[in-house]
């Protein structure tokens, strides 16, 4: 008689089915539903001035801190600070040492190294901004002012600056 017996069930959750054991019918395997998330839209963000000279640390590593690349981050500076004082032990103030510091060093390998001036750099600065085509455009020209053959660095601070500024011509800021 059916109905005297007594029937347990017991259910386990295994990697995602769940597996139902009764004593009289045996044991079967059902899936369970898996939890899913909704994919959305990635949004792009616009590149910000210190994020593009983070980048520029990350392309020329060993390259000396020169005087066009310290009048470059000092541009940049003042175009995420939006202010034209130099800080005291900032970006500029350190790039500009930088410069002075290797202008008198023979030996290459004693030079301060652009990158070592700009790691961390959104950090390093108080304020920040997405790169614009104005910002491109002062960051360059003070780079080629200050550059003896008047010609910006490939992958130096303008370079880094200029794409940063493309790019963000297809994020609405």
């Amino acid at each position: 008689m059916a109905g005297d017996q007594v029937v347990s069930f017991s259910e386990t959750d295994v990697s995602g089915r769940r597996i139902i054991t009764e004593s009289v019918l045996g044991q079967y395997v059902q899936a369970t539903p898996v939890p899913t998330t909704q994919i959305g839209v990635i949004q792009q963000t616009a590149i910000t001035i210190g994020e593009a000279l983070e980048a520029t640390a990350q392309t020329t590593r060993d390259k000396p801190v020169d005087q066009s690349d310290a009048a470059a981050i000092q541009a940049a500076e003042v175009r995420a600070t939006g202010s034209n004082v130099i800080i005291p032990g900032g970006l500029a103030a350190t790039a500009q040492s930088a410069a002075a510091q290797n202008a008198s060093v023979n030996r290459n390998e004693e030079k301060i190294r652009l990158n070592e001036v700009l790691t961390g750099a959104t950090a390093k600065l108080p304020a920040d901004k997405a790169v614009t085509r104005q910002d491109d455009e002062g960051v360059v020209s003070a780079e080629l002012r200050n550059n003896p053959n008047v010609a910006t660095r490939p992958g130096g601070v303008a370079a880094s600056i200029a794409a940063a500024a493309r790019l963000n011509e297809n994020v609405n800021i």
